[in-house]
């Protein structure tokens, strides 16, 4: 899988390609993912993942901006969405707008979401047998839980495959993705 792809620049917002080029970042960094596990490295599998799921958020919120700004409740929170959370999606923000998301139709995406978090805090602090500063304590608990984030990444992005611009790089990723998966 060449990595290569997601070092250009993303498109503009406005257009079709970012969302695509979102969920290329997504298989990319879950590909990165598995392979640090293969070599032992979870920390950086569990950012990996983290990154993987971020950037899928990022696909899906361009993808939905118009049904999000239907629920929006402010004027200031529409803006909001539009100048921040869907270019950046900010790891505060994260939970938030997976609850929105799930009010226009994605179920369970809090869950997987709050166990990206998970991820994202054991990249970090690592294992923790006080389970103080991270949910994990040790790199089995943590490597397990990137390989079910990874499984229902592509679980996910599998979903929402015909409703944006697919190219044969999404496909070759998502299928490498598949294969390395087994």
């Amino acid at each position: 899988m060449s990595t290569e792809t997601i070092e250009k620049p993303l498109p503009k917002l406005t257009t079709e390609d970012y969302v695509s080029a979102r969920l290329l970042e997504a298989l990319v960094e879950a590909y990165l993912a598995i392979r640090f596990l293969s070599e032992g490295l979870v920390r950086n599998a569990a950012g990996k993942a983290f990154q993987a799921w971020r950037a899928f958020l990022a696909a899906l919120l361009r993808l939905e901006l118009n049904n999000l700004l239907k629920v929006a409740k402010t004027e200031e929170e529409r803006r909001w969405l539009m100048d921040k959370a869907v270019p950046r999606v900010p790891t505060t923000r994260m939970v938030a707008l997976s609850q929105m998301l799930e009010e226009v139709g994605y179920v369970g995406l809090y869950f997987t979401t709050s166990a990206a978090l998970d991820l994202h805090d054991y990249q970090y602090n690592g294992p923790d047998p006080d389970m103080a500063l991270s949910k994990f304590r040790n790199r089995e608990e943590a490597a397990k839980a990137a390989m079910e984030l990874i499984k229902e990444l592509t679980r996910r992005i599998e979903e929402v495959k015909t409703r944006v611009k697919w190219g044969s790089d999404l496909e070759e990723a998502l299928s490498e993705l598949k294969r390395v998966l087994g």
